[in-house]
């Protein structure tokens, strides 16, 4: 039974209630367990250095390159802060730039043999995780989940264009 309060006092039972289907909880929460999850597991494997915030940097990268400009784009980071972290992921072995032969004062980016490997690697660690939620509530039920998520993303990401 909902009791009706003071609209403007607070209330941590219904503030609990609302934070627990929350979606962008949910995901928060979710994103954090499969991080914990698969980065210890990539450090055992020999990626000590590897941390899971890279991801949305190298997942970016395309076979045939990819620009420090458009990169900063999809990641939704700086320019500036776009060359830090491909200055940090050259040094950690993961990539590997040339000079844009279009335009010489841009470089291009690629995914070397290490960064390749850790893709070969992390696939591997995510169908650990992906087989846990199959068992948690069904390979059927997750396909929706997952579904659902694929929709709702390109959807709202057209609507940006």
């Amino acid at each position: 039974m909902f009791v009706e309060t003071d609209k403007n006092s607070f209330d941590f039972d219904q503030f609990r209630t609302v934070r627990e289907r929350s979606v962008g909880h949910l995901f928060w929460r979710l994103k954090r367990y499969t991080g914990n999850f698969i980065e210890p597991r990539l450090h055992a494997l020999g990626y000590a250095d590897f941390k899971m915030s890279y991801l949305m940097f190298l997942s970016n990268i395309e076979e045939d390159g990819i620009t420090n400009n458009e990169l900063a784009k999809r990641a939704c980071v700086t320019k500036q802060m776009m060359s830090k972290i491909v200055g940090l992921l050259e040094n950690e072995g993961y990539i590997y730039t040339q000079k844009n032969p279009s335009d010489s004062r841009s470089s291009i980016i690629f995914l070397n043999e290490r960064g390749k490997q850790l893709f070969v690697t992390l696939k591997v660690c995510m169908q650990e995780v992906r087989d846990k939620f199959d068992h948690i509530v069904g390979q059927e039920r997750m396909e929706q989940v997952i579904g659902t998520m694929v929709d709702l993303v390109n959807t709202l990401e057209n609507e940006d264009e």
